[in-house]
Order: C-alpha cells, then sequence, then structure tokens
C-alpha cells in the first residue's frame, strides 16, 4: 500500500480553514447528541445547504463531525437524565443512570470518552488500510454487481434494524417508489409527475431529507417530550479509576472491533453496533446480573461500538456509492450536491478529499477527547432549555434553508408535506431511515438493473453467471430466509426439549 497519499492527507486537513470546520463540527455533533431527537441525520439535512459554499472537503470534514460527534453527545443525556440523546445510546441509558444514582455520572462519562476515542480511532486506522483495497475490489463492479448490492444494500436496512421489520419493508418500498418519480432517463416518458413541471425531474433529495427527519422529528418530539425536564444528576470525578479501566479495558476491545465490522454493513451502524456489543459483554460476563445496576462494561462496550461504527460506516459509502445508514445517505446526498461521483474511483480521483475527510477523524477524536469532560456543565445547562423555544428556530432554518437551495417555494411545500408523512410515520411505528436509504439507492438499483438487462439481452440468469454478482445474490436470498428459517429449527427443538423431563421421570 502507497503511503504517500495518506500523509498528504495530513496535510489537507491542518489547513486552518479545514481545522476550524472540523472543530465546528464536533462541537454541533456534541450538541445535537444532548438534545433528544434531533439526530445528525436530521441536523445534516438542516445544514445541506450551507455546504453550498463551502469547498467539497471542508463541507465533508464538518459533516463528518457532526456524526460521530453526536455519538458521544447522546451519552450526556443517556448517563444524567435516563434520556438518550441519541438510538445508539439506548443501551448506555441501563448501566450509565445506574452509576449516575450511585454518584460515579462522572466515572460513567470518563469511561464512555475513553471508550469513544479509541473505537473512533481503532476504526480510523482500520479504515486507513482496508478502505484502499475495498476500492480496488470494487473497480470489478459493473451493472450486475451494482444491482444485487443495491438490493442486498436495501433488503439489509429493512431487516437488520430495529423496529418491525415489516414496516422497515414498507418503509423502504416507498422509498423505492418515490425514486421512480421524475423523468424515465432511458425514454423520457414522465412517471407520477401529474404533470407538474416541479417533478419533471424527480424529487428531490433535501426536501425529503428535511422534512422527514427534520420538521417530522421537531413535531414527534415536541407531543412525546412535553413533560418538565429532570434536573440532571451532579457530576463529580470525571476521569475514571484504574480499576474502571482494568474492567472495561476488555470491553473496550471487543466494542472497537464488533463496531467496526457492524459498521460497514448496510443496516449495520451505531445502533446496532451498540447492541450486540452489551449483548456480547452481558452474556461473556461471569456475573451477568450486575448488568443494569451500574455495571462499567455496560457503558464502555456500546459507547466503543457505536463510535467505531460511527466511523467504519463510510467505508462503504466512499469506496462502493452505497451509504449504510440514513446519516450516510445525507451525507451522500451533500457528495452529490458538490459535484462529487462516489464510488471506486474516489481514492485515485480525488485523494485530497478522500485521505482528507478520513485523517480529519483523527484530529476530531481528539477534540472530542480534550472537550468532552470540560463542556459537561455547559452540556447539562442547555438540557434545561425548553423544546418550545428551540423547536421554532430549528424549523425556521429548515425552511429558509431548503428555499435557498433551488429558491423554489415548492420545495418549501415538499418539507412541509414530508413533515407531516415523518411526524405520521414515528406516530405509527415507521422509522424514515429505510424510506430514504430506499430512496437514495433506488435511482442506482434502477438504472444498474435495466442496464444489466441490456448486457444480458432480457436474461435475468445472467446475474448468476458473474462471481461477485451471483454471491451478492446468494446472500440476499440467505437474508430473506434466515427469519423463515430460524422459527422453523427453534419449532422442532422444542417437542425434543419438553420430551427429555418426561422420559427422565420414567427412568426414576
Amino acid at each position: 500500500m502507497d503511503f504517500a497519499p495518506v500523509l498528504h492527507g495530513f496535510s489537507v486537513v491542518v489547513e486552518p480553514t479545514n481545522l476550524l470546520y472540523c472543530l465546528i463540527g464536533v462541537v454541533i455533533g456534541m450538541l445535537v447528541g444532548v438534545l433528544p431527537g434531533l439526530g445528525p441525520a436530521a441536523t445534516i439535512a438542516i445544514l445541506l445547504p450551507i455546504t453550498f459554499g463551502i469547498e467539497p472537503v471542508t463541507a465533508i470534514i464538518m459533516l463528518a463531525g457532526i456524526f460521530y460527534g453526536a455519538q458521544y453527545g447522546g451519552t450526556i443525556t443517556s448517563v444524567l437524565l435516563r434520556l438518550p440523546g441519541e438510538a445508539s445510546s439506548v443501551v448506555t441509558v441501563f448501566d450509565g443512570f445506574a452509576l449516575a444514582r450511585q454518584g460515579k455520572a462522572g466515572t460513567a462519562l470518563g469511561i464512555a470518552a475513553i471508550g469513544s476515542f479509541i473505537g473512533g480511532t481503532v476504526s480510523i486506522v482500520a479504515l486507513t488500510l482496508v478502505a484502499p483495497f475495498v476500492a480496488g475490489f470494487a473497480l470489478d463492479f459493473g451493472p450486475p454487481e451494482y444491482t444485487a448490492l443495491a438490493l442486498l444494500g436495501i433488503l439489509l436496512v429493512a431487516t437488520v434494524g430495529g423496529g418491525s421489520r415489516t414496516k422497515a419493508v414498507v418503509a423502504a418500498c416507498i422509498g423505492l417508489l418515490l425514486a421512480t418519480v421524475g423523468r424515465d432517463t432511458f425514454t423520457g416518458a414522465e412517471r407520477f409527475t401529474f404533470h407538474n413541471l416541479n417533478l419533471g425531474d424527480g424529487l428531490d433529495f433535501v426536501p425529503i431529507a428535511m422534512g422527514l427527519f427534520g420538521l417530522g422529528e421537531i413535531l414527534y418530539n415536541l407531543e412525546e417530550r412535553h413533560n418538565a425536564v429532570k434536573a440532571p444528576s451532579t457530576v463529580a470525578n470525571v476521569w475514571p479509576s484504574r480499576a474502571d479501566l482494568r474492567q472495561s479495558s476488555g470491553a473496550i476491545g471487543r466494542g472497537s472491533v464488533l463496531g467496526f465490522l457492524l459498521g460497514i454493513l448496510p443496516g449495520g451502524g451505531a445502533t446496532i453496533a451498540s447492541l450486540v456489543a452489551y449483548a456480547v459483554e452481558k452474556r461473556r460476563a461471569k456475573n451477568p446480573e450486575r448488568f443494569g445496576k451500574g455495571a462499567v462494561e455496560g457503558v464502555a462496550a456500546p459507547e466503543t461500538a457505536n463510535n467505531a461504527a460511527a466511523t467504519s460506516s463510510f467505508i462503504p459509502l466512499l469506496t462502493l456509492g452505497i451509504p449504510a445508514n440514513a446519516t450516510m445517505a445525507v451525507i451522500y446526498g451533500a457528495l452529490l450536491i458538490q459535484g462529487v461521483s462516489v464510488g471506486p474511483r474516489l481514492v485515485t480521483d480525488e485523494p485530497d478529499l478522500f485521505w482528507g475527510v478520513v485523517n480529519s477523524m483523527y484530529i476530531g477524536n481528539i477534540l472530542l477527547l480534550i472537550m468532552s469532560i470540560p463542556l459537561v456543565g455547559l452540556f447539562v445547562k442547555i438540557l434545561r432549555v425548553r423544546p418550545a423555544i428551540l423547536a421554532p428556530i430549528t424549523v425556521l432554518i429548515t425552511l429558509i434553508g431548503v428555499y435557498t437551495v433551488n429558491n423554489s417555494v415548492f420545495d418549501i411545500g415538499l418539507v412541509i408535506v414530508f413533515g407531516a408523512v415523518g411526524y405520521l410515520m414515528k406516530k405509527l411505528g415507521f422509522e424514515p431511515g429505510p424510506l430514504v436509504l430506499a430512496f437514495v439507492l433506488g435511482s442506482l438499483l434502477e438504472d444498474s438493473l435495466r442496464r444489466s438487462l441490456l448486457i444480458f439481452d432480457g436474461d435475468p440468469t445472467g446475474f448468476l453467471s458473474r462471481p461477485i454478482s451471483g454471491t451478492l445474490l446468494l446472500i440476499f436470498l440467505l437474508v430473506i430466509l434466515l427469519p423463515i428459517i430460524t422459527p422453523t429449527l427453534a419449532r422442532r427443538r422444542a417437542p425434543r426439549r419438553e420430551t427429555t423431563p418426561s422420559a427422565t421421570k420414567e427412568l426414576v
């Protein structure tokens, strides 16, 4: 591997402008994590218009900082208020709040900061080593391979993520349907435009993302969080003891590896990584009953895993052009707006952008470690601000932002419509993530599928004749069949377990 571009990437990062925006990104990310409900996907969607006047490298450095900075911010409310600021911090609530009630809130936050730093750094090193090989491998990808990969990505997002699988599949199907709006790129025929000229070029990504994640989340959280916020716990003795560090060292190591691997998978991401890491630590613990009552490993493992996953999520985005989760889909949209062609050739065609973004994560993680402890007091004060004050400001910024993209009142109407759709989806238990991801991947899926069928003269078995696309479709089939096979096997084992005790009684 040639490390010259990697080293040159550091020269890009240390430019004053890029350093400043990296700092701005991680600070905004921490603030977003502290404020329950307003996640990184919503924030990045709201800030998309700001990136238009910024260099692509600088813009993506800032947006990336918001993403991984939000992972630690969500820990603060989880520990102090038993209120996860981020979905990836839900598991941290169990032991983090228990430690806070024992007067060890500082220990929990300190362990989370150290674990987040180590997990993020390990994942960045692995990303540096793995991403070029993934990109080189991806050069063999043609339309059939991208068709299979897009199918697998949409399916994994709909089946691996949290919540109801049926609802996730329905949301993904709606996203695919929305991706067909506009003129057919092959025939020029209009589809679902209803003779509206504004829909001729299809639905724009920005109004959909800002509506579903921004306005929809705000409306939902105003209704759900109208109760008064409880006073947060006091924070003292932030730096953990040596005993705490020894006890959590294994959890941090395992969380780093699990987070990196799960972050690469479409549909995996920080939330799934934190859940799996917590489950692994609880299963292998000698005294699993400690978990939920203030186990330090119960904070270290998920917080390490979610930061590692947040970093490794950039691998499929930057090397394959496939967003692994909803936030990556929004960043993908930002790259497209900047005119950056994301895919296997990004490493060679845009080395400054690729390695600049990757190496900025080293700096960003150091900044987070330095700032996380001193700023805890400030974040606690922000928690006391009423949602009734924050929500109108955020809505105003959202509407102004979407108008500035195309100077279109129609886009404002789209934001309001998709805001209402996002609110109803949350009320009915539908997550907007699968919809946005399917919308982003829908164009790639349709274009690649139709090109592939032209290559194969309309023969769908041609996908199986190519090793990569055939393997991906086999994985696709296994993911579909796994939920069907697993319950069947469980039912077959159940009668055997029931007959064993009765046979024992007869022998006695």
